[in-house]
């Protein structure tokens, strides 16, 4: 069975996917930037992986994989000669010079898209039935970009796991803080499905040779048939990542979920039940338990957070979309409003700055 070859858009948390498709063999290609190209071509790309039992986290470098891994840049590449193309930057950075012109032609080619981002592209939002994909438009930083997209051609995987570059460390290091799994919606045509399948089981069978020893790698490939099981992260994002977002600086994930537990639970409830009122099953979706136990050791803010706070003037808006989503249901809190107004008053000043 020949092995696949893949283009991942974004090279950060990309390399995180990136590391497990080379370890189990495939040929994966990662466009990013110049400075990036060159030296994820000359020393590879570099994961550190906390593993069960072990004191230290695992260093893995993709030029010990079996799979090859190189980068590119957006007009390096020829979205034609791939199998599946993964999306991996943050949504503003796809209307950038060169990304833009790159993703649509990942459109043109018709090749099959894993979008790997907090915020799910509008093709795929008008795969599910009864939502008005295309009053959502606001929420994005350029809808027009994905037009051209084929709404059956592109899933979404749910990035659950946390991961960071260490800014004392070349930028082809990234290191996982939480190492929960990809969790990905089927396609739309079973052929296409079948890929997600082998992948997810090649990703299942890898065994990494750690002093002798072979061990299993934590961060794996998940698929559901549900289409609702990768939005399960916006309950995450709107009780934690975004409320890290305060008005005179950033916080924790964990001081966002733990500094008023119940209140955080009111908010991860009502936007699982938005997920409902969409079509979710209860089942699809992250017991509050289970993630208010996972956030404990999320010591950081999240990088939407810390990107405002180095000045950006766009980020992605899940919590503007889940606002807009749960408005179209008639559903409305005003814990989630007082989020989205606060991310709105840092933009309006990071862009009065400019």
């Amino acid at each position: 069975m020949s092995n696949y070859n893949i283009l991942i858009m974004g090279a950060s948390y990309g390399s995180l996917l990136g590391i497990k498709l080379v370890l189990a063999g495939h040929t994966v290609t990662m466009v990013c930037l110049p400075e990036e190209v060159a030296l994820f071509n000359a020393e590879g790309a570099r994961v550190r992986l906390p593993v069960r039992g072990l004191d230290a986290p695992v260093e893995i470098n993709s030029q010990n994989a079996p799979g090859k891994l190189s980068a590119a840049a957006p007009g390096a590449v020829d979205p034609a000669a791939y199998d599946l193309v993964a999306l991996a930057m943050q949504e503003p950075q796809y209307r950038s010079p060169g990304v833009r012109e790159l993703l649509d032609a990942v459109a043109i080619a018709k090749v099959p898209c894993m979008s790997i981002m907090n915020m799910p592209p509008p093709p795929y939002l008008a795969r599910i039935p009864g939502l008005d994909a295309g009053a959502l438009h606001d929420c994005y930083t350029d809808h027009a970009i994905w037009e051209n997209f084929d709404p059956a051609l592109v899933t979404l995987c749910s990035p659950d796991a946390q991961a960071f570059r260490p800014p004392e460390e070349k930028v082809n290091l990234l290191q996982v803080g939480l190492p929960t799994n990809f969790k990905a919606a089927r396609f739309a045509s079973d052929r296409h499905t079948a890929m997600l399948h082998r992948l997810e089981a090649d990703i299942e069978a890898i065994r990494y040779d750690a002093g002798g020893e072979k061990i299993e790698l934590p961060v794996k490939l998940r698929v559901h048939e549900s289409l609702f099981v990768p939005l399960a992260k916006w309950n995450m994002l709107l009780t934690g990542n975004y409320r890290c977002v305060q008005k005179d600086g950033m916080r924790p994930i964990r001081d966002a979920v733990h500094g008023d537990l119940e209140l955080s639970r009111s908010i991860y409830n009502w936007v699982g039940k938005v997920g409902q009122a969409i079509g979710a099953a209860a089942d699809d979706l992250v017991p509050f338990e289970k993630y208010a136990k996972a956030a404990e050791g999320l010591l950081k803010p999240s990088s939407a957070a810390r990107a405002l706070l180095a000045g950006a003037h766009n980020i992605e808006r899940t919590d503007r979309l889940v606002q807009a989503v749960a408005a179209q249901k008639g559903m409305q809190l005003d814990s989630v409003d007082e989020t989205v107004a606060m991310v709105d008053l840092w933009l309006e000043a990071n862009r009065g700055k400019a």
